[in-house]
């Protein structure tokens, strides 16, 4: 028989391997899902407020097997399955941030991402699902701006954050040329969507979320996405607020645009139409440069998106549902001026020439002559550049806000409240003021994960608590008022009441009126359609 100090050893390694066993929850926190068990890993910073992170979660099929049709649930997995890193992003052009991807591109990216203060302890916290931006044609959510331990942790709410497939590979309308066979194909990215939401209401509970109080939010291109899910009958019910960020979709592609943007892409290709079954096996590399230069939205085909979101009207099918639109002030400083340094350099000789060239379709029957002199008597103090910005942003970026907003406000009983984010950043003297995109930072409570916030993350930080709070109490309620804010009337077409973000936010009624009214007779032509 051993002797009893020999078997201390023994003890000791048997007690320090249950107790490792018996806090799975902080060293790998393990959910069933519907598909198979999946691990993640739970942050460390914060001991008293740990947040369980699942990155990677497969919530579709390998897209690779079945391009340009609808997407299916993922095969189901019986072991655990590590989730600890971010998964696949969309195949798609070069740029759109794919340098923070380490994980790639590939067909197989319909993964999410979860960030939840607990599991399983019976809490209905509301779920916050955000889509990226990139329009339709690039950009994933692998990157740390989006990162949801901060928005848990000040709100107990959970976090899910969505890839999906963009460009041709969720967009090309094939259903004309190619027949019943690709009935879907023109809107296969937002189908993903939609089963990354199905997979929400499933599952989320597992993840201490509530499946009846889910907001769907995104910036830019995920703005959109939300918009034209806000008109997709499949989408119904699988959310229940929406928080939109510069982000618009007023009208999907009409069939005709579409047919001939798949015509282009058959052509570079050289595949006839008969032979159109060749695009679901050629290399992804070759149709990705086939697909380079396309402009992709959701196509109007009748079937999963049956109308436009918001002409000539709003849909009546979302006209329930609360929603937030917002904006920021200088749209157009880096969506334009971020590839042309010589635009803020600008002469008062080049001015009415450089907003032609760079809004025509938005302007209808407005001169760029005669812009420029209505800002120069409107703001006496603007330089050159300023105007160039300013009547960009109100040309084409602020422009379908407004069109949606005014169909939205004039739907009868629908609840809506605006926003505009006016702060300006001092990054590089100052030059990008409020630009699209800066609106993120504030919202997910990150500013140091943003170049253009974290020199000043410390000055402006009352402003992420007052936008972060306002996003997790539209998620909660429906409705974005906090005790630390000016109260938030709801919008209306008579005052357009609008909050501003700014080093003192603060209630405007129809802030820019006059440049808003300056523009009001240009048609709105949507990118893309």
């Amino acid at each position: 028989m051993p002797r009893p100090a020999r078997l201390l050893p023994v003890f000791f390694a048997f007690v320090i391997s249950f107790l490792h066993a018996s806090e799975p929850s902080r060293a790998a926190p393990l959910a069933q899902t519907t598909h198979g068990p999946v691990r993640g890993f739970t942050t460390t910073d914060a001991p008293a407020h740990p947040i369980h992170i699942f990155k990677g979660i497969p919530y579709g099929a390998d897209t690779s097997t079945r391009r340009f049709q609808p997407p299916l649930p993922p095969t189901p997995w019986t072991e655990p399955r590590d989730c600890l890193e971010f998964g696949p992003m969309a195949p798609q052009p070069i740029g759109y941030r794919t340098e923070a991807a380490s994980s790639g591109q590939s067909e197989d990216c319909l993964r999410l991402n979860v960030w939840t203060p607990a599991l399983r302890d019976g809490k209905k916290r509301p779920v916050l699902v955000y889509f990226h931006g990139g329009a339709y044609n690039g950009g994933s959510v692998n990157d740390d701006l989006y990162d949801g331990t901060r928005l848990c942790r000040r709100g107990d709410v959970v976090v899910v954050t969505v890839n999906h497939r963009l460009n041709g590979f969720g967009y090309l309308f094939l259903a004309d040329i190619g027949g019943p066979a690709y009935r879907d194909s023109g809107n296969v990215g937002q189908l993903d969507l939609i089963l990354a939401l199905t997979w929400v209401r499933d599952n989320i509970a597992e993840f201490g979320g509530d499946p009846g109080c889910v907001t769907i939010f995104g910036q830019s291109g995920g703005g959109a996405k939300c918009a034209t899910l806000m008109a997709m009958p499949a989408a119904r019910g699988l959310f229940h607020r929406v928080w939109t960020m510069s982000g618009q979709q007023i009208t999907g592609r009409t069939r005709e645009n579409a047919n001939a943007t798949a015509r282009a892409v058959l052509e570079k290709l050289g595949i006839a139409p008969d032979r159109i079954h060749e695009l679901n096996t050629l290399p992804v590399d070759k149709l990705r440069e086939a697909m380079r230069g396309g402009e992709w939205t959701p196509v109007v085909d009748g079937l999963a998106l049956p109308r436009d979101p918001f002409s000539p009207d709003a849909s009546p099918l979302s006209a329930d549902i609360p929603m937030v639109m917002g904006n920021t002030r200088d749209e157009t400083r880096n969506l334009i001026g971020g590839s042309d340094p010589s635009l803020f350099e600008l002469t008062w000789d080049e001015l009415p020439a450089r907003i032609g060239k760079s809004v025509a379709r938005f302007l209808g029957d407005l001169s760029p002559d005669h812009i420029v002199a209505e800002y120069r008597r409107l703001h006496p103090d603007y330089s050159p550049s300023d105007i160039f910005f300013a009547a960009t942003t109100a040309a084409r970026s602020w422009k379908s806000m407004v069109v949606q907003i005014n169909a939205r406000a004039a739907q009868p009983g629908a609840s809506l409240w605006v926003y505009y984010l006016d702060w300006p950043s001092p990054v590089d003297g100052g030059k990008w003021r409020a630009p699209h995109t800066l609106d993120i930072p504030f919202v997910f409570d990150n500013l140091a994960q943003y170049r253009l916030t974290a020199p000043a993350a410390g000055e402006i930080q009352h402003l992420a608590d007052l936008m972060s709070d306002a996003l997790i109490a539209f998620a909660r309620t429906g409705n974005p008022n906090t005790p630390a804010l000016p109260a938030w009337p709801k919008h209306d077409l008579t005052d357009r009441p609008a909050m501003i973000f700014d080093k003192i936010s603060r209630i405007e009624n129809d802030p820019r009126g006059a440049e808003r009214r300056l523009f009001s007779t240009a048609p709105y032509i949507q990118p893309g359609t």
